[in-house]
């Protein structure tokens, strides 16, 4: 055999093998080609927190030496950051391209409730509010990554107001001994909403707003990163944030992997993670819970939606959510479209929705290639699977509108598979409404079992639905078949089962 032929064989090979990353092995036997993401690379430097003065007693304000390390890791040319393990106070921080912030088992990072060191220095907003910078922060940048198994503890409990309706009366009670303000809640005329304006002297948070509501309005995220390439988020911890706890938008190249969320079922607009007109991206291992939405794709509102590109290429896998509003989420914002999303081997658990894909007129887009399965959902509050089109955004203590430009951007929900899908125990088993002269078209159902739910199906305005070996039926399921499922659920491990 010809020898030049023998040496072109092995470098194809060897150039194949060196293309294979640690994420490689997710991306066999999809449904779709999907374009795997690349491994996030920071130099090799490293500096700890502890060498710029900071203190890790949960009291001493360790804002200096944050930006002290970050402008030596630039000087660098960047590197690492350690933090060590201890409670660091501090306000807001600003990211770096080549940067890795590496917390520590035992490291929390503890934001300061001054809430005037997050308000940006920029004009006032048509309705007299001010934008304030998330927790961590940072846009334009390449390479950059948090990782270690840390906590970032936003404290939102001292920026997000309260719906009465929601919390015990303790908690309630809580909130109220703090000061504050009430107002009726405009979507309950029986219950009220508590805002944290005006709070008590001795907590020493002063108001960064006019009145309650615009404050309200200034809420940060947790992590905000931007217009940027090649982001990683591992393993940490994300707590409590005062809005959305992870917001990367217009990003290329972004790994989720093995990240914790947690904040109260009653946390206002607590979404656990929005990526937003994200290009490539795997989101794995991950267990939320949380106040709002868990694993929510967003595609931005009509033209400046479409302009940023298509959320595309996303492979959601491996991962959990308990309490949140919905288990795996679109919309309500889609204007840029969602292409190649693929969610597979999950378990949502205790979830208002379990599949819940919402939208509007003037926020919506297209789908394709849109695939869920291999899924195990459990007490579903409401939905199994929500399909909607007259999605309204209700915001705490107002009524609900939708101001959105009514001509354009309708939502165009089709090319949906649901395949490989148990359920076990929902109000509603599916819920599909689309808008008329815009239906809600080609969804497949395919081997989906639905047990336990009081409602089947619901549909309006909808066409090209199908069905094929489906089970939908209000009966529980068999102790025997349910074990069954728990054994693949939990890879052999019986939850309930005494220890």
């Amino acid at each position: 055999m010809n020898k030049s032929f023998l040496t072109l064989v092995a470098l194809s090979v060897s150039l194949l093998v060196g293309a294979q990353t640690k994420y490689s092995h997710y991306y066999q036997n999809l449904p779709c080609a999907v374009e795997e993401v690349k491994e996030v690379i920071i130099p090799d430097y490293s500096v700890s927190l502890t060498d710029f003065g900071a203190v890790g007693d949960g009291k001493t304000d360790c804002s200096a030496a944050f930006a002290e390390a970050l402008k030596q890791l630039k000087k660098q040319g960047g590197g690492h950051l350690i933090v060590p393990n201890g409670t660091w106070l501090t306000g807001p921080i600003n990211l770096i391209s080549n940067f890795d912030l590496h917390l520590e088992p035992q490291a929390t990072i503890l934001f300061s409730t001054n809430k005037e060191l997050y308000v940006q220095k920029s004009d006032s907003l048509r309705d007299g509010s001010k934008k304030c910078n998330a927790c961590v922060y940072g846009s334009k940048l390449e390479n950059v990554s948090i990782t270690g198994r840390g906590t970032l503890d936003g404290q939102g409990f001292y920026w997000r107001p309260i719906k009465q309706k929601k919390v015990s009366e303790d908690i309630w009670n809580e909130a109220l001994a703090m000061g504050g303000v009430t107002m009726p809640d405009g979507n309950s005329k029986n219950w009220k909403v508590w805002y944290p304006f005006n709070l008590k002297k001795e907590y020493n948070i002063p108001n960064i707003a006019k009145d309650a509501i615009t404050q309200e309005k200034m809420r940060p995220h947790l992590v905000n990163i931007t217009d940027s390439k090649n982001v990683l988020m591992e393993n940490v911890h994300l707590l409590n944030s005062p809005k959305f706890h992870f917001v990367p938008t217009r990003v290329q190249n972004l790994i989720i992997d093995g990240v914790n969320i947690r904040c109260p079922h009653w946390a206002q607009n607590g979404d656990a993670m929005d990526p937003g007109n994200v290009q490539v991206a795997l989101i794995v291992n991950c267990n939320i819970s949380c106040g709002d939405d868990g694993i929510c794709m967003k595609g931005g509102v009509g033209e400046k939606g479409v302009a940023a590109g298509p959320q595309r290429d996303f492979l959601i896998t491996n991962d959990t959510v308990y309490r949140a509003h919905g288990g795996f989420v679109i919309g309500s914002e889609f204007s840029g479209g969602m292409q190649r999303l693929v969610v597979k081997d999950c378990r949502f658990e205790g979830t208002d929705i379990g599949c819940r894909f919402k939208s509007a007129p003037g926020r919506g887009g297209w789908c394709e290639d849109i695939y869920c399965y291999n899924i195990i959902m459990k007490d579903i509050i409401e939905s199994a699977f929500l399909i909607s089109s007259g999605y309204a955004d209700k915001g705490a203590g107002v009524s609900a509108t939708d101001s959105d430009d009514k001509n354009a951007f309708f939502p165009d929900w089709s090319n949906i598979t649901f395949r490989d899908i148990t359920c076990i125990g929902s109000k509603q088993a599916v819920e599909i409404q689309g808008l008329k002269g815009k239906p809600v078209h080609n969804i497949l159902f395919d081997n989906v079992t639905i047990i336990g739910n009081k409602n089947g199906i619901k549909m309006e305005w909808a066409e090209d639905i199908k069905f094929q070996n489906c089970n939908i039926n209000p009966k529980p399921m068999p102790i025997t078949d349910y074990k069954k499922i728990k054994n693949v659920l939990y890879n052999g491990k019986d939850p309930d089962a005494a220890e």
